[in-house]
């Protein structure tokens, strides 16, 4: 490990450590464009400048030159503070004087770093060059004469998003970022370049013109647009979602969010049930709590515990399974399903039905194979791990199922059944992940069964991983939200609660035509049309709750707005409601009905934790059909009611229809 000296200041860093990352250790900012941690060094921008003792007599790029034993560093000399200042003059000498209606005004590096760094004067008097915008679909807007060419979203469409659309174009003063084919930059990440962008030049279209930052409260929270927990914060003006950005965990997210995650949430503001409703004579009609109430508490009057079941969907929190289930317990029944989408998943065996690699222990692998799965629709994040896999280690990737159109090359094994069971990895650290829509057919107990024998399972290695899709469905499993035989019935039903269930099949497969039918939900989506009373409740930004990622890691969301109209939080109708009935329940307050969940289920009070579970054999040894496997998302950007919603959401699915990520070119 060299050793070196910062401003005086002696530091040893590991080989291979760069000048800007051994200041860092020091708490010594170096000023920068191009860099970023997660990208490769281009040494473009040149405003990261050092004076380094005993070498050549002139700065140097800290970004680009590598810590070596006895250096002598300096990055406050006069030489470095001339050099900064007449990189920062030539790098504005184009820059337009957008600052008062740029959306990056306040949160701009290059405001920032002019400021700290730069020339109080130009003496620049020739013309500014003008470059013509970028079309490249509807999440990000450009204004490409803020440019400075930093390359920092070429590096990240490439190394990143796995998509070389971008690139520079020709050269000297003529050149300019830009598609080489004028295209729609097709990736569902590419609202990350909005955040890598150090300038004006990339902005978010859904955002433009809407709020500055300093109007904004920011709340952390997590992502419910998948089964990934992406960290994210939330900027809140009054009691509107702005938007929504990605917050830094490495474990989970890295620094990156999907375009859904990011900018579905316009859709918290449209179709939103803001009051009760009831069904007479065939038609809803908007209520008041105590009404909606009474009109549910006298349908259920009289009806015995077997003739009543409930259901939760993809978004339901932790705290609201929980207290559904003790509701539904105190009635008497236990007829309960969280697996909405049918996927027939061994109740019984936890290690089935969870990521046991976990998300960063990806990086481990050195083989992976995909089964019936496409990981760039059900979990952007995810995908993006295995590409990095694959980018920096060339690990190799296989899939069984259909031809997917990914963003990393693989090997197609097939696409059903005999595909599986030949499967033969040479590899001592192979990562096996099943997708769900592999446990949604009635051979799923032997598919399960074939997968976990062929996963590498040992003492210092799981590479057997169930994918979920929905957020909601770690935790309901956890809570044991499952009926007890472990299939779900109907047969005898009279009455079934939907808690957020918004899915169509469910609503034409399974709920008997003469049952009644209670909604809590959030958005007039599938579940509300069918529903003879509707509890109208909060959404994922309106509420305090936990969430359990596909992993099994515990995390909490927090409240960022209110309620809207007379929604009120999933537990709260709950708890209230059971007063109504007469079975209330045995708590008031959130960290009453915390303090209960985490006492029958400890797990759940490890937050930002992963608790191991043992592993057993599970599914059961039999036929598989000959049918090929399928995947469980046909249209990444509508998934749920939220998304549904969305403005947005919908522009990007008439734009990437045809592209991204759907079907195989």
């Amino acid at each position: 490990m060299p050793k070196l000296k910062i401003n005086n200041i002696e530091v040893e860093v590991p080989a291979g450590t760069n000048l800007l990352q051994a200041a860092e250790t020091l708490g010594i900012e170096i000023p920068r464009f191009c860099y970023h941690d997660k990208l490769s060094v281009p040494g473009n921008c040149r405003m990261c400048l050092v004076e380094v003792k005993g070498g050549p007599p002139k700065p140097q790029a800290s970004c680009c030159l590598a810590a070596a034993d006895n250096m002598e560093v300096f990055t406050d000399s006069e030489m470095v503070h001339k050099a900064r200042k007449g990189v920062m003059e030539f790098l504005l000498i184009n820059h337009p004087l957008d600052c008062p209606i740029c959306d990056q005004g306040g949160e701009c590096d290059l405001q920032d770093q002019a400021v700290a760094y730069g020339f109080d004067r130009s003496r620049y008097f020739e013309a500014k060059r003008a470059v013509k915008d970028k079309e490249l679909g509807p999440v990000v807007k450009t204004v490409m004469t803020r440019c400075i060419q930093c390359t920092r979203c070429v590096r990240f469409a490439s190394e990143i998003a796995g998509v070389d659309d971008l690139g520079l174009l020709n050269r000297g003063e003529d050149v300019e970022i830009g598609t080489y084919i004028e295209k729609a930059l097709a990736t569902e990440m590419s609202g990350n370049l909005v955040d890598v962008c150090p300038v004006g030049a990339l902005t978010s279209a859904a955002y433009e013109f809407k709020a500055r930052p300093w109007e904004l409260r920011k709340i952390e929270s997590i992502d419910v647009m998948d089964a990934v927990g992406c960290n994210i914060r939330v900027d809140v003006r009054g009691n509107e979602v702005m938007r929504i950005l990605p917050r830094l965990n490495e474990a989970v997210n890295e620094e990156w969010i999907a375009d859904k995650s990011r900018l579905a949430c316009d859709g918290l503001k449209r179709q939103r049930l803001d009051r009760p409703y009831v069904r007479r004579d065939g038609k809803l009609a908007e209520a008041s709590w105590e009404d909606a109430f009474a009109f549910a508490a006298e349908r259920l009057k009289g009806l015995q515990g077997a003739q009543m079941a409930a259901l939760a969907g993809d978004l339901a929190d932790c705290e609201s399974v929980y207290a559904l289930k003790k509701f539904m317990n105190g009635l008497g029944s236990n007829m309960l399903d969280c697996r909405v989408d049918g996927a027939a998943i061994d109740v019984s065996a936890p290690a089935s039905w969870r990521f046991n690699t976990t998300i960063a222990g990806l990086e481990q692998a050195d083989a992976i194979v995909l089964v019936a799965t496409n990981p760039r629709t059900e979990a952007p994040l995810i995908n993006a791990r295995i590409r990095k896999c694959w980018y920096n280690k060339r690990t190799p990737v296989y899939v069984i199922g259909p031809k997917l159109n990914l963003n990393y090359p693989y090997t197609h094994l097939g696409t059903g059944a005999d595909a599986l069971e030949k499967l033969d990895i040479k590899a001592e650290r192979p990562a096996l992940i099943l997708g769900a829509a592999a446990l949604q057919r009635p051979d799923a107990a032997a598919i399960l069964a074939a997968a976990s024998a062929k996963a590498v399972v040992n003492e210092n290695w799981n590479g057997f991983n169930f994918l979920h899709t929905a957020a909601g469905r770690m935790g309901a499993l956890m809570l044991g939200f499952t009926p007890p035989q472990g299939q779900f019935s109907t047969q005898g039903i009279k009455a079934l609660w939907l808690l957020g269930v918004d899915s169509q099949s469910v609503n034409t497969h399974v709920i008997p035509r003469d049952a009644f039918v209670i909604y809590q939900g959030h958005h007039g989506d599938a579940g509300a049309a069918r529903a003879d009373v509707i509890f109208p409740a909060a959404a994922y930004t309106e509420k305090n709750a936990t969430y359990v990622n596909t992993e099994g890691r515990v995390q909490q969301a927090r409240q960022a707005t209110s309620p809207v109209g007379h929604a009120k939080e999933d537990w709260k109708i709950i708890r209230a409601f059971s007063e109504v009935i007469g079975k209330p329940l045995a708590f008031n307050t959130l960290a009453d009905l915390r303090a209960a969940m985490v006492k029958d289920v400890p797990a759940l009070g490890n937050i930002d934790a992963i608790t191991p579970v043992a592993w057993a054999t599970f599914g059961k040894a039999g036929t598989i059909e000959a049918k090929p496997f399928g995947t469980a998302i046909a249209n990444y950007y509508q998934t749920c009611p939220i998304s549904r919603a969305s403005v947005t959401m919908a522009e990007c699915t008439e734009a990437f229809a045809k592209q991204l990520p759907m079907a195989a070119e």
